[in-house]
């Protein structure tokens, strides 16, 4: 699945509801509370504070989805490309930190 196809995807899963996207201003509110739900997995899986017993059980990889999925919503609605974002970011990284990290040999 390439990001175009993803876009695609969520705006038909989407637009088969009668209320559409969640405004721009509640998506970037949902898009916290998923990046904090990430976070708290990320912990509990390589930090100090592990997952209580009585906890449900989650995984970083539906968390990440979950990001995604809230990111894609933002970009269809701004009318943003995710494959243009991510290629002028990785762009953007090769040339500001091109001496910036020790390569491998």
């Amino acid at each position: 699945m390439t990001l175009n196809d993803l876009q695609r995807d969520v705006d038909a899963y989407i637009s088969q509801f009668k209320e559409g996207y969640f405004p721009p201003l509640e998506n970037m509110v949902r898009l916290s509370e998923e990046v904090g739900e990430l976070a708290r997995e990320v912990t509990h899986l390589h930090g100090h504070k592990k997952k209580k017993e009585s906890e449900a059980p989650s995984s970083a990889l539906e968390e990440i989805g979950d990001v995604l999925f809230v990111v894609t919503c933002l970009a269809n609605q701004l009318g943003l490309s995710l494959e243009d974002a991510l290629r002028q970011t990785l762009e953007k990284y090769n040339v500001r930190d091109a001496n910036r990290w020790t390569r491998l040999e």
